[in-house]
C-alpha cells in the first residue's frame, strides 16, 4: 500500500514538473541579459529590519568562543546589494528564504524567491521584466491563463498600471495624497471610517494604511490581467528611495496577478544616514508591537556608500508556479513541503 508521501508526491508531480520548467525559462530569461547568478548565504547576522517580517533564530557555537545568535534570512536582499557595492552590476538569485509566523495556502516558512538587480538602470525597467517573467511562466506550464480562487488573468496581456494614490481614489474613496504624513494620523483615521474601515485609537499610519488596502484595494487587483501598484508611500518602504517628484511617496512597486502579490520591486535607497534611520524605525516598531528586535547589518549600510544607483525586486517563485499552474496551495508546487502536523 503506497505511503501517504507516496500518494501525495504522485497527486503534486504535475505541478513540480510545471516548476521545473518555469525555472530553467527564468534562467534562461535572465542569462539572456547578461544576468550572472549568484549563491549568498543563507546564515546571517541580521536577517532583514522590517518591523513585521519575523525569522527563525539559531546559535553559532565554535570552539573556545562565545555563542553568536545568527538567523536564517527573509531575504538575501542586504548581501546582494553588498555585491553591487563590490562591482557586480546585473545579478540574479533563486534563494531559499524563511520567514517564522507563516503558513497557509499563499504562505510557507520556508520558499524560494527570485531576486533581481540592474545597476544604474531605472525601477521602470522592473516593471518590464516582471510582465516578461509571466509569460515566459506561461509558456513553460503550457497555459494561456494563471488562475487562483475563481480569478483569472492573460498573462500575455499588458500589465495595468495604477499609482496607490489612483487605486485609494479609485476603490477606497481617499485622496492618499492629502493624508500622507506629515499630516495628522486623525485626518487619515477620518478618511478610512468614511470608507468603512474600522479603526482603533491606538492605530499608527501604517496600521491603517494596511488595513484600507488589504479590505478595500487588493480585492481589486489583478483580474483579467496582472497590476502593478506602484508609488507607495515612502513611509511604507524603508529600503525605497523616493521619487524625484514627491518626497512622500517611494519608488516601490508591487505585482499582483489574481489578487496575489507576486513581487515587490525598488529604486534602491543608497543614503547609509537615511537607511539607517529607517531601519532603527521600524526595529522600534516591530519592538513595540512584538517585543523584540534584530540587529542592524552594520556591512549593508557600509556597503551603501560605494554603492551605485540600482533597481532591485523579490518574486515569489513558488506563488508564481502555482498560479502558472492551476495549483490551489503552495504545498502542491514545493518538493518537500513542511508537514503542517
Amino acid at each position: 500500500m503506497p505511503s501517504p508521501f507516496w500518494t501525495l508526491h504522485a497527486a503534486r508531480r504535475p505541478f513540480l514538473m510545471g516548476r521545473v520548467r518555469i525555472a530553467a525559462a527564468l534562467r534562461q530569461f535572465f542569462a539572456a541579459q547578461d544576468f550572472v547568478e549568484v549563491d549568498t548565504a543563507a546564515l546571517v547576522l541580521s536577517p532583514g529590519n522590517e518591523a513585521h517580517l519575523h525569522a527563525f533564530a539559531t546559535e553559532l557555537v565554535a570552539p573556545a568562543a562565545t555563542p553568536t545568535r545568527f538567523y536564517l534570512r527573509t531575504s538575501p536582499e542586504f548581501a546582494c546589494k553588498k555585491l553591487l557595492a563590490a562591482g557586480e552590476r546585473r545579478i540574479v538569485e533563486f534563494a531559499r528564504v524563511f520567514r517564522n509566523r507563516e503558513r497557509g495556502a499563499l504562505h510557507h516558512p520556508e520558499f524560494t524567491m527570485v531576486e533581481w538587480y540592474r545597476a544604474e538602470e531605472p525601477y521602470e525597467i522592473l516593471m518590464a521584466d516582471c510582465a516578461a517573467v509571466l509569460a515566459l511562466a506561461a509558456e513553460a506550464a503550457g497555459t494561456k491563463q494563471f488562475s487562483f480562487r475563481e480569478r483569472a488573468i492573460d498573462p500575455f496581456a499588458e500589465p495595468e498600471r495604477l499609482t496607490m494614490a489612483q487605486a485609494f481614489a479609485r476603490y477606497a474613496g481617499i485622496d492618499l495624497l492629502a493624508v500622507l504624513p506629515p499630516e495628522p494620523g486623525a485626518s487619515f483615521a477620518a478618511a478610512a471610517a468614511a470608507a468603512g474601515i474600522r479603526t482603533a485609537a491606538d492605530d499608527s499610519w501604517g496600521d491603517i494604511f494596511s488595513r484600507v488596502l488589504v479590505e478595500k484595494i487588493e480585492p481589486h487587483l489583478g483580474q483579467g490581467r496582472a497590476t502593478v501598484l506602484y508609488e507607495y508611500p515612502a513611509v511604507q518602504s524603508p529600503l525605497a528611495r523616493p521619487t524625484a517628484a514627491d518626497p512622500r511617496l517611494a519608488e516601490r512597486f508591487e505585482l499582483y496577478a489574481c489578487g496575489v502579490e507576486l513581487a515587490n520591486g525598488f529604486g534602491e535607497l543608497t543614503d547609509p544616514a537615511e537607511q539607517r534611520k529607517r531601519l532603527e524605525e521600524q526595529m522600534a516598531e516591530k519592538e513595540r508591537i512584538y517585543g523584540e528586535r534584530y540587529p542592524i547589518d552594520e556591512d549593508f549600510l557600509a556597503a551603501l556608500a560605494v554603492m551605485p544607483q540600482a533597481c532591485g525586486i523579490a518574486l515569489g517563485f513558488d506563488r508564481l508556479v502555482m498560479l502558472a499552474t492551476g495549483a490551489a496551495h503552495l504545498d502542491e508546487v514545493m518538493w518537500t513541503p513542511i508537514p503542517t502536523s
